[in-house]
């Protein structure tokens, strides 16, 4: 298990290029099981869940070539469903939650399919019946074996149908998507996710020869192709990341500029940012952040606590949330922080209140925080990572921390973010791989 040292109170300055976006990289890479023909694919991020998935989808036959750094053809002309029985699958595919969108054009394109229940972040109970009741609407049959946690799908008859999803799910809104480009008939999707992700791959599987109409709304028609071609293909920057930066810099009173970040997708991310206090400029397509020395958190007009919540898109994103709330542990004032979507998600703040925030957890799902304006600033202690997100709000905070902290478990952040230790030093930061 690895750690970072980290030694607090470094100003940074200078310019930052967010990677590609994570979530959307997961989807692309399985897209690419859709068609026999060559798929070209930009911008994708030098992570641990996307190089594994990459590795996962090149052992089913994938040809995977390397063109350049962050990009990557692929061609999917021998997939070889046998794979999928082995016991090497079954380790790599249930530890990586991301291989559940592989069932999607697996089941398109070959009617079958089996996958082992996935893993991914402990941040609560993160079920995966809209994926599976969206595939049976379509047709497919479902056997389930319990003592090896192995689902086998049988797809052979797909046709399209109508469906109102239980919950605007990406990662389920994205596998339906997949199946129902190559289903018989029409197929109509209510409540699916708009995200900009899954905006992407509408785009491109329209550019592949799927028929898709309301791209971009919670209601989409999919009228199904018997073939799909190849294309290429540009991930957006992560936002995540993006987010996570502008964060990074006010409470570390730094001086920074955000390169290329595609601000027409952002949403609400730079809105929520500003209400924090945090001032920021839109240059072109780049977001500047001057050296805050105090941020005011807002309230609402009535003058009550502001609360910021998550919630599917376009509201604002819940892999924020973390972020949000250590970026008030340094600002004046009071927010309360209200993590709806996922209950788990706020447990590491036991970690921030011991390195000195005034944070009160009123329950899995929301907490306090009461600004300390930097007037005490927090200290360095030893904690671990429990999430992707999570361990990159513990980084941040022990970037702004008197002392040194050493964080344990960051394969939990380099699941996420792109060499993100060497990014930051070459700004100023002072973290140690141990």
């Amino acid at each position: 298990m690895a750690s970072f040292e980290v030694k607090g109170g470094n100003r940074l300055k200078g310019e930052i290029t967010p990677q590609g976006a994570k979530n959307e990289a997961l989807q692309i890479i399985c897209a690419t099981l859709l068609t026999a023909q060559p798929m070209t694919v930009h911008n994708i991020p030098f992570i641990r869940d996307v190089n594994r998935l990459i590795e996962l989808v090149g052992e089913i036959g994938v040809e995977v070539t390397k063109l350049k750094e962050g990009s990557y053809r692929f061609q999917a002309t021998q997939v070889n469903l046998d794979y999928l029985a082995s016991p090497e699958y079954q380790k790599k595919a249930s530890s990586l939650r991301g291989s559940v969108m592989l069932l999607g054009p697996l089941l398109a394109r070959f009617g079958r399919s089996r996958i082992p229940k996935p893993g991914g972040d402990k941040i609560g109970r993160r079920r995966l019946d809209t994926h599976f009741l969206g595939f049976q609407r379509l047709g497919a049959k479902f056997n389930y074996d319990v003592k090896t946690n192995i689902y086998d799908v049988d797809a052979t008859q797909l046709e399209g149908t109508y469906m109102h999803l239980d919950e605007a799910s990406v990662t389920g809104t994205a596998n339906i998507i997949m199946t129902a480009v190559m289903a018989k008939g029409t197929t109509t999707i209510y409540h699916a996710a708009c995200e900009p992700y899954i905006q992407q791959l509408c785009q491109m599987l329209v550019r592949m020869g799927a028929k898709i109409d309301g791209i971009g709304s919670n209601l989409l028609r999919i009228t199904g192709v018997t073939e799909l071609g190849g294309t290429e293909h540009t991930m957006l920057p992560d936002m995540i990341e993006i987010g996570s930066f502008i964060g990074m810099a006010a409470i570390t009173n730094s001086e920074l500029t955000i390169k290329n970040c595609r601000i027409d997708q952002l949403g609400l991310i730079p809105h929520m940012f500003k209400r924090l206090g945090i001032q920021m400029e839109f240059r072109n397509d780049d977001i500047y952040i001057p050296a805050h020395e105090h941020y005011e958190i807002d309230t609402f007009m009535d003058g009550s606590i502001l609360t910021v919540a998550d919630a599917p898109w376009p509201g604002f994103t819940p892999d924020l949330m973390s972020i949000i709330l250590v970026t008030a542990t340094q600002a004046k004032g009071t927010v309360l922080v209200h993590q709806k979507m996922f209950e788990s998600r706020l447990f590491f703040v036991d970690k921030l209140i011991d390195m000195g925030a005034q944070i009160i957890l009123n329950d899995p799902h929301r907490a306090t925080v009461i600004g300390l304006d930097k007037q005490i600033m927090l200290r360095g202690i030893r904690m671990t990572s429990p999430d992707i997100r999570a361990g990159v709000a513990l980084l941040i905070a022990a970037m702004s921390a008197e002392g040194t902290s050493i964080i344990d478990n960051i394969e939990q952040i380099d699941r996420g973010y792109q060499y993100i230790d060497q990014r930051l030093n070459a700004l100023g930061a002072d973290i140690t791989r141990l």
